[in-house]
């Protein structure tokens, strides 16, 4: 079987020529210029005679917005848009820096600096003081810590979600000022 040129086709939920039940569409020309409202029926004649298809590009609008082009060429400018917009988006990581209730100033700094190259990336941290047997009855003591953690990172991060303890570890994230 030889499909004909008025085959009905559904490709990302777009409407196309006999797919349009509409009484009455807005046309759009393929140059863009409005040709007025009129029958489905008529917007089919005129985009055969262009030997084009009728492509309704805003279902939801009063009356639906339909243009006359070609369908290849309207699929074409879809997935050239969607691969722009992806290429703008940013995805956001977390990094993770552990910490232990007992550490000292220059292993902290290291981590500091650490977490300093993430968030200069773009990226949140994960600040994570973990607790080992003993160490879960001196939470209170060990939030310093954190504290101490946020505030050498004052100048270019922000607390994101302020420290809560959860199990046996306590967690803060930190994001990077805007």
């Amino acid at each position: 079987m030889i499909p004909s040129k008025l085959e009905v086709r559904i490709i990302s939920e777009v409407m196309i020529n006999e797919q349009i039940r509409d009484k009455e569409v807005r046309v759009v020309s393929e140059s863009g210029e409005q040709l007025g409202i009129m029958s489905a029926k008529e917007a089919m004649k005129m985009a055969e005679e262009a030997g084009a298809d009728l492509i309704k590009i805003a279902p939801t609008a009063k009356p639906p917005v339909c243009k006359i082009m070609d369908f290849g060429k309207y699929r074409y400018e879809l997935s050239r848009r969607e691969k722009e917009a992806k290429k703008k988006q940013r995805v956001i990581e977390v990094k993770e820096v552990r910490l232990s209730p007992n550490i000292d100033t220059n292993d902290l700094n290291t981590k500091v600096n650490m977490a300093r190259k993430f968030l200069s990336k773009g990226d949140k941290v994960k600040v994570t003081l973990r607790f080992k047997g003993r160490e879960l009855a001196h939470v209170n003591t060990s939030k310093a810590i954190l504290d101490e953690f946020v505030e050498l990172l004052s100048d270019i991060a922000v607390v994101d979600k302020p420290a809560k303890l959860e199990g046996r570890s306590m967690v803060m994230f930190l994001a990077e000022k805007r």
